[in-house]
């Protein structure tokens, strides 16, 4: 890796930070599992007496939670107690109605299943201040949009589902099982689904064009929504914590001591799972060449995989140049169209010196 290179990731994120334009970004760039970068600019917020950005300061991750939610369905495949070609109603019972019966596990995972991106009641709901399962029994009922495995639609409420199966077959919350099967025996120790023990204050806070009244009250740093937990966007966590959780992938399931997935899981939750409709999707991860949700840069190689959050994360793992990149900051992706995070991604594959 080159140094040089690498410096020039560093000066343009102080830049961004310095200027205002970010208030708080912290980054991880590693190569065939050493960390070569590793830093933290700018504020957790924009009040002047704010604390410093920290390399693992805790971000709200917003959609990269889907690949790790997933991570708990995927372990109870690995157990024999679920089959991703089974139908979602053998496990959902309430889940009823046009095309419903056709739709498949694995199309949860692979946004191909039919379900909207977010619940026509939603904001309703988000303003009532309604539970998790209040989201649950609306996604049940909602009509899909299209026959299953005809098309891909990018979809929170896939996720949604699969982390209900997840809880119906263990009997305890998602939050558990993530804490309990992948965050403490990777020593994940900063990843939480929802808030836990965590303070809004301790976290770094995302940038608002204007803050309003709906935002104070179920916007993105509200306590409301960061306590939910919903698997679509409530995961908390680390530069540190995602690079181990990549690494885990790159290394075939396996991080120190401990082994996550086999092998042959890694593989096919990073394959392309819609080849047959064009839509470059694996199971719960992003890959290079996704129709959507794609700020990895133009520069990575067919192989990489990843997935970014609205709120103006990315985090991704090439395994043909045994390269992660974790980057978090509190700038949405709607700014400038998410240049940002394509531009640092640009700029961490540029700086490998040798294949």
């Amino acid at each position: 890796m080159s140094a040089e290179r690498l410096g020039k990731i560093t000066e343009r994120l102080h830049s961004e930070t310095k200027r205002g334009k970010v208030t708080s970004a912290s980054i991880l760039v590693a190569r065939r599992g050493k960390v070569v970068l590793h830093q933290g600019f700018g504020k957790l917020n924009t009040s002047p007496d704010a604390p410093d950005t920290q390399p693992d300061t805790i971000y709200l991750l917003a959609s990269i939670s889907k690949p790790v939610s997933v991570c708990g369905l995927i372990l109870l495949v690995e157990d024999g107690k679920v089959l991703l070609s089974d139908p979602v109603d053998q496990y959902l019972p309430e889940f009823q109605g046009n095309h419903k019966k056709n739709v498949k596990v694995r199309h949860l995972l692979s946004h191909t299943s039919g379900l909207p991106d977010m619940l026509p009641e939603n904001i309703a709901l988000r303003r009532a201040h309604a539970p998790l399962n209040s989201f649950v029994d609306a996604a049940l009922r909602t009509p899909l949009l299209f026959k299953p495995g005809t098309r891909f639609a990018y979809q929170s409420m896939g996720t949604l589902l699969a982390g209900e199966i997840t809880e119906r077959i263990t009997g305890i919350p998602l939050r558990d099982t993530l804490r309990k099967r992948v965050f403490e025996p990777l020593r994940m120790n900063n990843s939480v689904l929802g808030l836990g023990s965590l303070e809004i204050k301790e976290t770094a806070i995302v940038q608002e064009d204007s803050v309003s009244e709906d935002s104070r009250s179920w916007g993105a740093n509200s306590p409301y929504w960061r306590s939910m937990g919903h698997p679509w966007g409530g995961l908390h966590s680390t530069t540190s914590d995602l690079a181990i959780l990549l690494q885990t992938f790159l290394n075939g399931g396996v991080y120190g001591h401990f082994r996550l997935f086999s092998p042959l899981t890694t593989v096919a939750m990073t394959r392309d799972q819609n080849q047959a409709i064009g839509a470059p999707w694996g199971q719960g991860w992003a890959l290079k060449n996704s129709p959507v949700w794609n700020y990895f840069g133009d520069l990575g190689s067919d192989k990489l995989f990843g997935h970014v959050g609205i709120c103006g994360t990315v985090a991704w793992a090439d395994p043909i140049r045994q390269l992660i990149c974790v980057l978090l900051t509190t700038r949405t992706i709607s700014h400038r169209d998410g240049s940002l995070l394509n531009n640092i991604s640009n700029m961490a594959q540029a700086s490998i010196t040798e294949q």
